[in-house]
């Protein structure tokens, strides 16, 4: 008997997550001009995201929904573990960046998620061989948040976590990875956010060279008046 593996992204029906989809997620928690932005604002949002990367099926989203509309405590508790694994990722990431230890209970949150992963496991195939397939641990929400820190994890054991980088934008702040030939890249996108620092650091610098202009004008600082002038003007009688 010969044992067979499925093609890459057609294991049973696994779903290949990047890191890039990692990335995504995290920047969900998104700023527009300066001002928090929620991309996930409610978990029907977030079950069609999920939909859409492939980390939840259809049928197991339209599950939760069902259950949500039936009561509002369970809508409200799998939005809250949404939000709160994003956000213990978020803070492995920029504690990365930062190069410093992640917050403890962010760790803790991140644990917890990493041990609801699909168990990959060996099963028959149609024509009598081996295939791989997966069965889920927890539920789908539970599934799909674990899966989506696994490429996080995977790049702390095998990949460059020095190359995981906060946007240097305080406007911005996305997660992103370095691919730079340097590693010395600052900013999510050069074309974005790096022109708007480029461009606010340009008017900071003409701010302060109009500044030392004026100070050093010919006319900046006045000559003092004469000495009768200067009395006249004080209501003192000119000395003579």
């Amino acid at each position: 008997m010969l044992t067979q593996h499925a093609p890459k992204g057609t294991r049973g029906h696994a779903h290949e997550v990047s890191l890039d989809d990692t990335f995504d997620f995290l920047n969900t928690d998104d700023t527009e001009n300066g001002f928090p932005l929620e991309r996930l604002p409610t978990l029907d949002s977030a079950l069609g995201w999920f939909v859409e990367r492939g980390v939840i099926h259809l049928e197991g989203a339209d599950r939760i929904r069902a259950q949500a509309d039936a009561d509002p405590v369970v809508s409200a508790r799998d939005l809250a573990r949404i939000h709160a694994v994003r956000s213990a990722l978020w803070e492995v990431a920029d504690a990365l960046a930062d190069h410093r230890p992640p917050k403890a209970g962010a760790l803790d949150t991140v644990n917890r998620a990493l041990h609801a992963r699909q168990v990959i496991e060996l099963v028959p195939s149609d024509d009598g061989c081996v295939a791989v397939d997966h069965r889920h641990v927890g539920d789908p929400v539970d599934d799909a948040l674990a899966r989506l820190a696994d490429p996080l994890v995977t790049e702390l054991t095998s990949g460059r976590p020095e190359r995981i980088k906060i946007c240097d934008n305080d406007t911005c702040r996305w997660v992103f990875y370095d691919n730079s030939r340097t590693g010395r890249r600052r900013w999510c996108d050069m074309a974005t956010c790096g022109n708007r620092a480029k461009a606010a650091r340009h008017r900071a610098r003409q701010a302060r060279e109009s500044a030392a202009d004026a100070v050093n004008a010919p006319d900046a600082f006045p000559a003092p008046a004469a000495r009768g002038a200067r009395d006249v003007v004080e209501g003192q009688p000119p000395a003579g």
